[in-house]
């Protein structure tokens, strides 16, 4: 199963919008029309990917609004939209360039290793259970919680190559990581939540 559901694989499809020199800049909007019928599981990856490796700080924030609005419609069965202030963002074709650069390689192993088995998990409704996932995950994504980012990102990007991919394998997996995100990142959590009550308490004490 290919992210376009034409045979082309996401990876040449991304290395193909990288490459095409007609473009100074490519946008969200691009991407959800190239992507076509497949285009909710390949943008999740797009979106989610990026966080795993060191980025910016505030990058997750700018990243993990798409997130969450892909993750929705995917819980709900909706077919991909995205709204006229996201889908206009854009990044200059150099730049997206360098990124597919980054990507592609992590991207094309999978494809390797991807291919259809127990798609059961991949197909209404366990598809919308693995949306609501997704849709938690990314609500974790945004919020600015300190090494709260890579493994959600993670969850999320295994999570929608199985979907795409059709593959369950990947489907576990990508929940295996999800119960590790949630102990770590509740781990951070409350250890922030005890670091300000004992400032507090120091304070007021």
């Amino acid at each position: 199963m290919s992210a376009t559901g034409d045979g082309v694989s996401l990876s040449r499809l991304l290395r193909e919008l990288a490459d095409d020199t007609t473009r100074e800049r490519v946008t969200v909007g691009d991407l959800l029309q190239a992507l076509g019928d497949r285009a909710i599981g390949a943008l999740l990856f797009i979106f989610a990917f990026p966080n795993i490796l060191p980025v910016p700080p505030g990058t997750s924030a700018v990243l993990g609004a798409p997130l969450v609005f892909l993750a929705a419609q995917l819980t709900f069965g909706m077919r991909p939209w995205l709204p006229g202030i996201i889908s206009r963002r854009s990044m200059s074709r150099l730049d997206f360039h360098g990124m597919v650069r980054r990507v592609a390689p992590w991207l094309e192993r999978a494809e390797k290793m991807l291919r259809p088995r127990a798609s059961v998990l991949t197909l209404p409704p366990l598809e919308y259970a693995v949306g609501l996932i997704c849709l938690l995950l990314a609500t974790v994504l945004v919020l600015p919680i300190p090494l709260g980012n890579m493994l959600p990102a993670l969850s999320i990007s295994l999570l929608a190559l199985g979907l795409l991919e059709r593959d369950g394998y990947a489907i576990v997996t990508g929940l295996v990581a999800t119960m590790l995100s949630a102990v770590v990142v509740s781990g951070v959590i409350w250890g922030a939540i005890k670091g300000i009550i004992f400032m507090v308490t120091e304070v007021w004490g």
